[in-house]
């Protein structure tokens, strides 16, 4: 029997391309000769839906999406994954499940069990996990399909005392098949090899694992399809972060004429970048917007976001907008200046210098006796967030936010100022990383100019102003907010590792009290394991060291 994973790029709630999409790769699937082809987790309607499950016109749509792409499916089987109906009393309305369609006609429906409820999932907000299961009979063997829950831990969820390959190992399975939407953090590609090979070596059996690629607003999927032999050895990597199709022979016992992989690590920093360049382009394909606008300042964060929107959209489609105030170096211009030439993308100066003192003249008379503090630095902030907007409007330019994770943590940012954008590119990425990223772009030939990188980071919003001035050094406190952040530890913890407790227990209230300003962020693109956004859901006026 030969099977091809369809590995695809899928839009939310687009039944027509998703659709035309499957259709296509169901008949190039046919032609290399395949016996069945294998899409992702909810590829009808894309993953993840979220309330529009709750609409019964979406549900209509997913069920004729199902119905067209099975009158296609002759001379070949496919398993797709879709909602379906519970005909039941009790319960939610829906299970997330998978079609196994053969002739022309639906065959069987195989239904989710474990249902992720953490992070960015909420999948048992929507659907009704399964307690039933039933191996795939097709052209003489058995296969064992499951939704996503190979990628599961189990002991580490006692929640869930039934994983569904306990019960469908008895019906003696020669194959599994996991098809699932999984997405990217640069920690996890490692993480979801050993937790599959480790299913394959448990049940002794061949794994076929099918993702998803592409973006869906803040959530990336990488792909990287996998297939496994009885062993539990890595037999095929399919590309990351691209398109694929490929075919794998099984001869009922076996994966054949494939040999053990060894795999070359990826650097995490090429996959965060590999990841946000998939994130930026996915966003504006599938908004339909076409070109981006931002604020270049000399900094490094700025000059990152210019070189990714340049590389996902085309440095044709970007606009770089430099905007000097009074307190801005003849060099940092020069550096923003020489990265928009490197990159080739379209650049304005517009300088705030006026713009920021008609506001100090008209605010003069309010603020009369009190020094100048913070107030005046935000106004500056302020009215480049107007520019820049103002861009956006009249161009019909899609404005990129170009804060850090590490600023976004510890509130580091105006609002409706620096903060202000449609999507957030690096706010998933530190301080730290973000130097990475600068290196990693200059790789080949320096395209980000080397000031930028090794001068020290500033807002330049007063006098020889720099970044420490107000914070800890960012390796020590990206370090830090990792701990807590990412790794959800006390403050008590992180001292314990060494870190000074008083800048632990500072950085933790910075954190906490910047909620506020974070749920007035835009969405940001994930790469880690704990982003800010949908996967890390804070009170705003909850006291817990603050």
């Amino acid at each position: 029997m030969k099977i091809a994973l369809a590995q695809l790029n899928y839009h939310v709630g687009n039944f027509a391309g998703n659709t035309e999409k499957i259709i296509a790769h169901i008949s190039g699937a046919r032609a290399q000769g395949a016996d069945l082809v294998v899409f992702a987790e909810l590829a009808v309607c894309g993953y993840p839906p979220r309330d529009f499950l709750e609409f019964e016109e979406f549900i209509g749509l997913c069920e004729k999406s199902v119905l067209e792409i099975a009158s296609h499916c002759t001379g070949i089987a496919c398993i797709i994954g879709a909602p379906a109906r519970n005909m039941m009393q009790a319960g939610k309305d829906l299970f997330n499940a998978a079609y196994f369609i053969e002739n022309g006609e639906v065959r069987q429906i195989v239904k989710k069990a474990l249902l992720p409820n953490y992070d960015v999932f909420d999948e048992y907000r929507y659907f009704e996990p399964a307690t039933e299961f039933a191996c795939i009979d097709f052209k003489g063997s058995r296969i064992a399909l499951t939704i996503c829950e190979d990628l599961w831990n189990i002991s580490s969820n006692p929640q869930y005392v039934t994983n569904p390959m306990d019960v469908l190992i008895g019906g003696q399975p020669g194959l599994m098949i996991n098809i699932a939407a999984s997405p990217f953090s640069y920690l996890h590609d490692d993480e979801r090899i050993e937790v599959l090979s480790g299913n394959s070596r448990k049940y002794q059996l061949p794994l076929l694992y099918v993702n998803q690629v592409g973006a869906q607003t803040e959530l990336i999927f990488d792909g990287g399809s996998l297939a496994f032999n009885q062993e539990g050895q890595l037999i095929a990597e399919m590309p990351y972060f691209k398109e694929a199709l490929q075919l794998f022979e099984f001869d009922g016992q076996q994966l054949t004429g494939l040999q053990p992989l060894q795999r070359t690590e990826v650097p995490d920093i090429e996959q965060i970048h590999d990841a946000l360049v998939t994130g930026i382009k996915d966003y504006f394909i599938k908004s339909g917007f076409t070109k981006a606008v931002l604020g270049l300042s000399g900094g490094i964060d700025s000059a990152v976001v210019c070189a990714l929107a340049c590389r996902a959209l085309g440095p044709e489609n970007v606009m770089a907008v430099l905007m000097p105030s009074v307190y801005s170096s003849d060099h940092s211009i020069k550096d923003a200046l020489d990265l928009a030439v490197n990159f080739g993308c379209k650049h304005e100066i517009v300088p705030i210098r006026e713009a920021a003192a008609a506001f100090d003249h008209m605010l003069a008379p309010v603020f009369e006796g009190l020094p100048p503090n913070l107030t005046e630095e935000n106004i500056q902030a302020r009215c480049r967030g107007i520019v820049v907007m103002a861009m956006s409007n009249k161009f019909g330019y899609i404005l990129l936010n170009t804060s850090n994770k590490s600023e976004c943590a510890v509130g580091y940012g105006t609002l409706y100022g620096d903060m202000c954008g449609a999507l957030g590119v690096i706010g998933d990425v530190y301080k730290t990383q973000v130097y990475q990223l600068a290196r990693y772009i200059n790789k080949d030939r320096e395209l980000i100019p080397v000031n930028t990188i090794v001068k020290p980071p500033s807002a330049e919003l007063r006098p020889d102003q720099k970044d420490s001035d107000s914070l800890p050094e960012y390796d020590v406190l990206d370090q830090v907010l990792f701990q807590y952040i990412e790794r959800r530890q006390s403050s008590a913890n992180i001292v314990a590792q060494g870190f000074d407790e008083a800048l632990v227990n500072r950085v933790i209230k910075l954190v906490n009290n910047a909620e506020f300003k974070r749920y007035q962020t835009p969405p940001i693109l994930r790469v880690s394991p704990k982003a800010f956004g949908m996967g890390r859901r804070m009170p705003i006026v909850g006291k817990y060291l603050s």
